[in-house]
């Protein structure tokens, strides 16, 4: 990409970028927004009045919470797009289902699995917006929807000076980190962390009833005995027990479309043990920086193999393969055959 352009970044209408507490797809719309900026381009951020960036802020949906909050965001985004080349959207599938009325270029990062109905929605909705172009995040969640009208793969980023390298003394604990759902398994890091008679610290979001009920039903009886939920931590509270993690488990139940999180403990130098489901094997390398299982049944004796991981390895993993740099020059070959097409 030669030239500048004028191009507009839409997260969610709620979505406070960078986040302050849990979320991936923020950190990587704050990540793409200054590395575009860095590029030479000129960008307009469309996402909650409290983000930080040095882009143009929009917040065309307000600070309010109502029912017409995202229709507001996307509409207020569409309307200002006018003055712009392009838009790289990440607000959801409302914005998708929406592309044509954008007036200029859209594509819109698909963040979630693709599996099932979430699936057939994009489907619909590529059916509907026949100028709906799409970017994935991983080979294979492209690779689970071949017949959507795909334009690049753009694997996610970390701003590593967020993420500083540890190699001191690691405490004893294993260490969950991720929304409480049952999808992303903290139930079975519980059972893990019992099997082996070993400390767990959890951390993540608990917001929906259903995250509620589960952690009730699946996680809170076993709490004690070394087992604690620390609930929503800062960034810099993350960071710190990241770093002084044993090791980071991600014992997943789902097809993982990325994986952010494993990206966050390996740049801090600790090795994670992951079930392989999902993108998992294109964000860790087996043996190298992680273990990768095909059952949670198989993580206890992975525990002890990623032991003999060397922290800088973890580290020199995230800094060759999933550098900022990387991620920006990414979009931006996804931008050009947008416009290319277009």
């Amino acid at each position: 990409m030669a030239r500048s352009l004028r191009i507009g970044i839409v997260a969610a209408h709620d979505a406070v970028v960078p986040p302050e507490r849990y979320g991936g797809i923020e950190w990587a719309v704050s990540i793409l927004a200054e590395g575009l900026l860095d590029a030479g381009h000129e960008v307009t951020l469309f996402a909650a009045p409290a983000s930080a960036t040095t882009a143009e802020l929009v917040a065309p949906g307000g600070a309010t919470g109502d029912g017409d909050a995202a229709l507001r965001h996307v509409l207020g985004a569409w309307a200002a797009a006018a003055e712009l080349d392009l838009v790289s959207d990440h607000s959801g599938l409302l914005a998708a289902a929406m592309a044509d009325a954008c007036p200029v270029p859209m594509v819109h990062t698909v963040h979630t699995p693709l599996d099932g109905a979430r699936g057939e929605l994009y489907r619909l909705a590529a059916r509907v917006s026949r100028r709906l172009r799409l970017i994935s995040v991983s080979a294979i969640q492209e690779g689970t929807a071949p017949d959507l009208p795909w334009v690049g793969t753009c694997p996610n980023a970390l701003d590593l000076d967020a993420y500083p390298f540890y190699e001191g003394r690691r405490e004893g604990y294993l260490f969950f980190l991720g929304r409480l759902s049952p999808e992303k398994g903290a139930a079975d890091a519980v059972r893990v962390s019992r099997k082996m008679g070993l400390p767990l610290k959890l951390a993540g979001k608990m917001h929906d009833r259903a995250e509620r009920a589960y952690f009730a039903r699946e996680v809170q009886p076993y709490l004690g005995d070394g087992i604690e939920y620390l609930g929503e931590v800062s960034h810099e509270e993350k960071v710190q027990l990241l770093q002084r993690a044993r090791c980071t488990l991600f014992p997943l139940a789902w097809e993982e479309p990325f994986g952010l999180a494993i990206l966050e403990s390996l740049a801090c130098g600790t090795p994670v043990v992951a079930v392989d489901r999902g993108a998992v094997r294109e964000v860790i390398a087996h043996g190298e920086s992680g273990i990768v299982v095909e059952s949670v049944d198989d993580m206890a004796a992975a525990v002890e193999a990623a032991e003999l991981i060397e922290p800088a390895a973890c580290r020199d993993h995230v800094e060759s393969r999933f550098s900022e740099q990387r991620m920006v020059r990414a979009y931006q070959d996804a931008f050009d055959r947008l416009l290319a097409g277009a």
